[in-house]
């Protein structure tokens, strides 16, 4: 299970991850770290493509396997501008949060409820980007699976997180703070259980 943090808040009863031991606090440094590299090569390859829509990314492996065929259609830009700056911005926020936390410096709550609208609207915008994906444009793009990857830990810890701190005593708050890793990783087996059975291994590993 992740233990969010070990000492308890003495205000509300909920942990504060504060320290550098806290598990929360490296995942929103690492995670966000990784988001935002992968967010950035995301950036640089969209721009790469309105260039010139000849080009080849590297991360094309074949038909299926295609980051230009993700990247150049027009559910990569769902609110006008390219999805992949809201990843440099929300990325960027989450790592200078996490080296706060580090640093121990105590967030105002004020913060924790914005960091949860964040992390809520992350992912149900992963969501409708990992529908796109996989059934309506039926092309992956393994940068973008990174930006899933670590969107799903950071809001399932973040949720936590919080959950103690606004409900203690709740039965679901126990059920997520116990239990943050396997669901996690029950996540990461739905979605990659779902890709496997759309794609299979022919189209997965085609060369």
């Amino acid at each position: 299970m992740i233990d969010i943090d070990e000492q308890v808040a003495p205000r509300d009863g909920a942990v504060d991850a504060t320290g550098t031991r806290s598990v929360l606090a490296w995942l929103m440094v690492v995670g966000g770290a990784i988001g935002l590299l992968a967010s950035g090569i995301l950036t640089y390859d969209k721009i790469k493509l309105l260039q010139n829509p000849e080009s080849s990314l590297a991360c094309t492996l074949n038909a299926w396997v295609d980051c230009g065929g993700v990247v150049s259609s027009s559910q990569s830009s769902i609110f006008g501008f390219p999805n992949t700056f809201l990843g440099l911005v929300g990325f960027a926020v989450v790592v200078t949060l996490g080296v706060l936390l580090l640093s121990d410096v105590r967030l105002p709550e004020w913060m924790w409820v914005g960091l949860q609208v964040g992390v809520v609207l992350a992912i149900a915008l992963i969501f409708f980007l990992q529908f796109t994906s996989i059934f309506t444009l039926v092309k992956l793009c393994p940068y973008c699976m990174v930006v899933w990857s670590v969107t799903i830990p950071l809001f399932v810890a973040v949720s936590a997180r919080n959950l103690r701190a606004w409900a203690p005593t709740s039965g679901f708050t126990k059920i997520v703070s116990d239990w943050s890793l396997l669901i996690v990783l029950l996540w990461y087996v739905a979605v990659a259980s779902v890709i496997w059975f759309q794609f299979g291994p022919e189209r997965l590993f085609a060369s």
